[in-house]
């Protein structure tokens, strides 16, 4: 109602909202609430109720029958007098809960023709191509690497085989695991941005369509930052749209809980944050340093609790359990990590605080995680990020100051579960471990074709199976922030009872 407001005062002609913007989205199974509707419905009312000598588009769900539809309801001096329903919804992460609607519709603003079209309608421009002013698309593109720029392409590519401007408006914010950027755009018929709204943050802006407003450059997308600031969005929202304010997480000296560390107190503030140093007998002495370095540079809340005696105790404890199997192995690391989710556990509940998880999208993949260990959280932060990426999110931090101890970043990757263990015992560098799951996970490539392109076909093989092996644990994972174009849980989703691939 402020932006109505503001936007009248402006001299605008029509305001637009993105799609869902009145219920938020994903709403899943909401969406089957005649109630949640009902509200939706209410909240419409009263933002027409103001909107005297002005046009609007607001989008949220309606029901057509017994059926619910993505809509955008245009509203004119007051008065609701339609309502133009998403047709394509196959698409979407609630789309079990949507039916199929009209599809575009034209409405008459200003003696213009304008033709408006919902969510992945744009995509099919044979349905709305004709002879109109403009094209406005009420959307809700979530983000994911590199989709903003490629959006850019694609509107200013329309907008030219067209010859009509066309203007779309993004959703921006996160609900629990989704993130939307905003970067909602417009352009003319040359294919050319006429306004590159604000990413990651809501934006208001006035655009003229009328041939007197000048382009505008489209600014380098740089990966790293656009994955920073969704990881910040993402987690603020989190925060803050279920009402929690405190943090925890188990600090260990290495890459992952430091930049989660530094993320959560970027958001939520040094006085909301928490942190548990849990050393073990295993634990390097440079690692317990680095970690107090960085509670040092950040001013975080921490604690100090050794897990040494208390893995001897459970050892001891189920000594009889095991009988003569006393070798040290996975068991026993697993003992640990576990111990260290108890503890972290303990803090969230004592305090109220929301544990934040550590894991990246790697150590998903190839489950180098204990389950009810380091897999405990309520939130994971980086858990759609692939290690080498983490590193870059690292430098990305320390651009101005160093956040992070150089030293950090510079060490070999270790779980410290065992005595002078490091990740490349097992497979290569991250790097060449990123590309092959990358390949496999987000291009969905085959064995053959990464084995074809130049990768060690013995190592290929070995991660191809340790990915399939572990889908039982990703399935038990907490709510991840997705920044990918194939998360886990969503996108990626495996029987656990298969033989494929073996």
């Amino acid at each position: 109602m402020d932006a109505v407001a503001r936007a009248r005062s402006d001299g605008a002609d029509l305001v637009v909202f993105a799609e869902q913007a009145i219920s938020g989205v994903p709403a899943y199974e909401l969406l089957n609430k005649v109630n949640f509707l009902d509200q939706c419905e209410d909240a419409l009312v009263e933002i027409a109720s103001c909107c005297d000598g002005i046009s609007a588009l607001v989008g949220l769900p309606v029901q057509e029958g017994r059926r619910t539809v993505s809509a955008a309801a245009f509203i004119q001096n007051r008065k609701i007098m339609g309502y133009i329903t998403r047709r394509h919804v196959s698409e979407r992460d609630d789309a079990p809960f949507l039916y199929a609607g009209r599809g575009r519709e034209f409405i008459q603003v200003g003696g213009q023709t304008i033709a408006v079209v919902v969510g992945e309608d744009i995509m099919y421009p044979d349905e709305f191509s004709g002879h109109v002013d403009a094209v406005v698309n009420v959307g809700s593109s979530k983000y994911a690497r590199q989709r903003i720029e490629k959006r850019y392409e694609r509107f200013g590519n329309m907008a030219y085989r067209l010859g009509t401007n066309v203007v779309f408006v993004n959703q921006v914010g996160a609900n629990t695991d989704v993130i939307f950027d905003g970067s909602s755009a417009a352009f003319n018929g040359e294919g050319k941005p006429l306004a590159l709204l604000a990413g990651f943050s809501e934006d208001y802006r006035v655009v003229e369509l009328d041939g007197s407003q000048p382009p505008v450059e489209i600014p380098y997308q740089d990966k790293t930052r656009n994955v920073y600031n969704a990881l910040r969005l993402g987690l603020g929202d989190f925060f803050r749209k279920n009402g929690y304010t405190q943090a925890c997480l188990g600090l260990s000296g290495g890459i992952d809980s430091a930049v989660v560390a530094a993320l959560a107190v970027e958001v939520l503030g040094a006085e909301n944050v928490r942190v548990l140093l849990m050393p073990s007998q295993f634990s390097s002495d440079h690692s317990v340093e680095d970690a107090m370095q960085m509670v040092r540079t950040l001013g975080m809340q921490y604690d100090t609790v050794p897990i040494t005696d208390v893995y001897r105790t459970v050892v001891g404890a189920m000594a009889p359990v095991f009988g003569d199997r006393t070798e040290f192995g996975v068991t026993e690391e697993n003992i640990q990590a576990r111990i260290r989710g108890v503890l972290l556990m303990a803090l969230s509940n004592k305090f109220g605080h929301i544990l934040l998880n550590t894991s990246n999208k790697s150590e998903l993949a190839l489950g180098w995680g204990t389950l009810y260990g380091d897999h405990t959280g309520m939130l994971s932060v980086i858990g759609d990020v692939y290690k080498s990426e983490v590193f870059d999110l690292a430098r990305y931090i320390n651009r101005e100051a160093e956040i992070i101890p150089e030293n950090i970043l510079l060490k070999a990757p270790s779980a410290e579960l065992r005595p002078e263990q490091k990740d490349t015992d097992y497979l290569p560098p991250y790097d060449i471990t990123d590309s092959v799951i990358y390949r496999m996970i987000e291009e969905g490539q085959s064995r053959e074709e990464i084995i074809n392109a130049g990768f060690d076909a013995e190592v290929v093989h070995k991660i191809y199976a340790m990915i399939l092996r572990n889908e039982q644990k990703r399935r038990q994972f907490c709510p991840t922030l997705r920044v990918s174009t194939c998360p886990f849980g969503v996108l990626r989703v495996m029987p656990i009872t298969s033989k494929y691939g073996f």
